[in-house]
């Protein structure tokens, strides 16, 4: 019997993880913005020393984790898996991270909710007893995801206001078994939702419902309400997606306006870094939530927050055949506090 489970979607972690150390790099845009300070490193150009973008993003990521493990104070053999994943095809920047990693790897792709999945999915592993110490990880890159996604840099295209700046950037945590706060204490596992729209310039719109969807269910399966949080923050709806949210939200009986932020808004100042409606990527929620949530957690000054990570799941494929961008949404409930 899944004892464990809460309602129709939300999982009680029995023995919740402890989130033990995080690191977070960024590209120098994300390293102009108003969560410079946060960051554990800011890379000066974007290849990092390498002959592409996608070979400096798995660069990226492949040294986060190795940053995450030092900030832990472990090394690689005492990590039982690797949890990864991110934008590009076959998710080659995890998985070519990973070939220099001693560790056992499990690829994922949830797109830009990939942070979230990986935790959801490591904290259950360590609930259930099956690791002691798992390594969280995602990343994306500006130039690696427009030339798949959307055009070739070297077309100099105007982008249109509902665009979003795709973050430059990977973060990790490191979950453990034992340890102190902050803890993993709840997971909500999204479903796919497809508004319909096909506009891959205005995914923050695509991803909202799915988004309101899971917070929504958090809340009913759990009875936690909006002010029993000190954040809610989502992925990378940024301001478009994260005005659809709130009302979409509102409209099932919960005010989250006090709380509710999302990390593409927080990654970038826009009036002075012009990202129209704000960040996006993988990357997007890894560095803001590795880099800014974590140590506002350490610091006390956050006590509970639901991260809410938010991925749209289209591909050059599904657009050129006319498909409509479906959404996914994870929220994972950390807390200074086991309740």
């Amino acid at each position: 019997m899944a004892h464990k489970r809460l309602g129709k979607q939300t999982v009680k972690l029995q023995n919740p993880p402890s989130i033990i150390a995080t690191s977070s790099i960024v590209g120098p845009k994300e390293g102009e913005g108003p969560l410079k300070n946060f960051f554990d490193q800011i890379i000066q150009d974007d290849l990092w020393g390498e002959e592409s973008w996608e070979k400096c993003e798995s660069k990226l990521q492949r040294e986060v984790v190795k940053l995450a493990l030092s900030n832990a104070k472990i090394v690689e053999s005492q990590v039982d898996f690797l949890l990864a994943g991110d934008l590009l095809n076959q998710i080659i920047a995890s998985s070519f991270a990973a070939r220099q990693l001693a560790i056992p790897f499990f690829g994922l792709y949830g797109a830009c909710s990939t942070m979230a999945e990986s935790l959801s999915l490591g904290s259950m592993l360590i609930d259930g007893g099956f690791a002691d110490k798992i390594a969280c990880a995602t990343s994306s890159h500006f130039s690696t995801a427009e030339r798949q996604y959307r055009y070739p840099l070297e077309h100099g295209n105007q982008r249109p206001l509902t665009s979003q700046w795709t973050v430059t950037g990977a973060g990790a945590s490191i979950l453990s078994s034992s340890g102190g706060a902050p803890y993993i204490t709840h997971v909500t596992t999204g479903k796919v939702i497809d508004p319909g729209i096909k506009d891959a310039n205005n995914m923050g719109a695509a991803m909202a419902p799915a988004a309101a969807d899971v917070i929504v269910q958090h809340f009913k399966d759990t009875g936690l309400k909006p002010s029993d949080y000190d954040l809610i923050i989502t992925g990378d709806l940024a301001s478009i997606g994260k005005e659809i949210t709130e009302e979409l939200i509102a409209k099932e009986g919960y005010n989250v306006s006090n709380v509710y932020s999302d990390c593409g808004i927080e990654i970038f100042d826009n009036k002075k870094q012009d990202t129209h409606a704000g960040g996006s990527g993988c990357g997007c929620s890894a560095v803001v939530f590795n880099g800014y949530v974590y140590k506002q957690l350490l610091s006390k000054k956050l006590n509970r927050v639901l991260l809410v990570s938010t991925g749209a799941l289209l591909s050059p494929t599904s657009a050129m055949q006319g498909e409509s961008i479906p959404g996914i949404a994870h929220a994972v409930s950390i807390s200074n506090i086991i309740s």
